[in-house]
């Protein structure tokens, strides 16, 4: 990987001094805590939190910019959720907000969930979240309010491309685009994408996350109080493993599962997560980013196969990657009638623009072979998903 940007360099030199506050994290969250204001009867919340700030403070070679970014992500969940809790509590209705068979994108990263959720969030008679929404949920904002959080969204995506500017050739990201419930959900496998944190990442093998999925609920029920009713459009490759808890919550979700190749998937996404991880971790370990992503990706594919087997057929689309990665024009209409909405002109005139690459940004390139993999090693772990990709494929 080529040599880290002047920017990222920067900040890393002036952050230096705050490194040694690891060791005192306790303290750090508690003021944390503290600033966010912590509600009754949210203690095992918090305190899941707080042991990750813990895993975050011991993570392998974390830069300053990496534990200031640690402590951002849980400033950022710990106010979200106090502040969710206090509008519900204010305000009751919130959680009689019917979210009506909403439909959930999934499947392994770098399969077209991105484009597909980009997708089905064209039409008006459906809404998918955006990013500024999912970084500070509420209720709807006074204008100057509304401009300051949106503002914020768009640092955090600046600062992204700044520290890490081939990530937008590979993930882009727009504070006012439709963006992914991995923002929102108090736990999914982004902080590893930051840090290696082997505590996190057992402790996250074994968590039922009913709750978190419960929480987010709640943030789509405050995004939608007192506002126009739509059919919500929701997407993240980390529900593939959750789809049991993910259906627990939201019974009546249809499934949109994209499929693709997992070699090709599993060589570009530890490219993500290469040029991701070297703002916060350095140096990489890339071999290590092999193992450990092949890993969490096959577990994650383990579970959403053993859940699918309960997923009634009229609940589940399959999506093949060339329905919108190669034949958009005829793809999008397809994937309207499978999810039983309207495709209409409209929505055929915004197409182009929803499944073109972003101005400027160069052509992603990969190899398994930088991470330590091998096409035997991803197959033999994807055997099973590859036997139901044939199947995909006939049909």
């Amino acid at each position: 990987m080529s040599s880290s940007p002047i920017a990222l360099t920067l900040a890393n030199v002036l952050l230096r001094p705050t490194l040694g506050s690891r060791h005192g994290h306790q303290r750090i969250f508690d003021r944390i805590a503290v600033e966010a204001g912590e509600t009754p009867g949210d203690r095992q919340f918090v305190d899941d939190f707080r042991s990750l700030l813990g895993w975050w403070a011991k993570a392998e070679n974390l830069t300053p910019v990496g534990w200031q970014s640690a402590q951002v992500f849980v400033r950022r969940h710990l106010t979200n959720r106090a502040r969710v809790r206090r509008l519900i509590a204010e305000h009751p209705g919130i959680e009689r907000e019917p979210i009506e068979k909403p439909v959930f994108v999934v499947g392994l990263p770098r399969t077209a969930t991105t484009v597909t959720h980009a997708v089905l969030s064209l039409s008006a008679e459906h809404r998918g979240p955006l990013l500024w929404e999912l970084l500070t949920p509420d209720l709807e904002l006074p204008p100057r309010q509304r401009r300051k959080a949106v503002t914020a969204g768009r640092r955090l995506v600046q600062g992204t491309n700044l520290f890490a500017p081939r990530f937008r050739d590979i993930h882009a990201m727009a504070a006012e685009g439709p963006e992914e419930c991995t923002f929102a959900l108090p736990h999914a496998l982004m902080p590893l994408s930051q840090a290696l944190m082997p505590e996190y990442e057992a402790w996250y093998r074994e968590r039922d996350f009913v709750d978190d999925y419960r929480y987010l609920k709640q943030v789509f029920q405050v995004l939608q109080y007192g506002r126009p009713r739509r059919r919500w459009i929701l997407k993240s490759p980390m529900h593939l493993g959750n789809l049991d808890a993910l259906r627990t919550v939201f019974p009546d979700a249809t499934i949109v599962w994209c499929h693709r190749d997992p070699v090709t998937v599993v060589a570009s996404f530890c490219s993500l997560i290469e040029h991701g991880m070297a703002v916060s971790t350095r140096p990489l370990d890339l071999h290590r980013i092999g193992a450990l992503w092949l890993g969490l990706l096959s577990h994650a594919m383990t579970r959403g196969l053993a859940a699918r087997a309960a997923i009634p057929p009229h609940a589940l689309v399959d999506a093949p990657y060339a329905w919108l990665a190669a034949e958009p024009a005829t793809g999008a209409p397809k994937l309207y009638d499978a999810v039983g909405a309207r495709w209409t002109d409209a929505d055929a005139a915004r197409l182009p623009g929803a499944v073109a690459r972003p101005k400027g940004s160069r052509p992603h390139r990969y190899d398994l072979a930088r991470y330590g993999l091998t096409r035997d090693a991803v197959e033999s772990a994807f055997a099973d998903y590859n036997a139901l990709r044939a199947e995909v494929d006939r049909a």
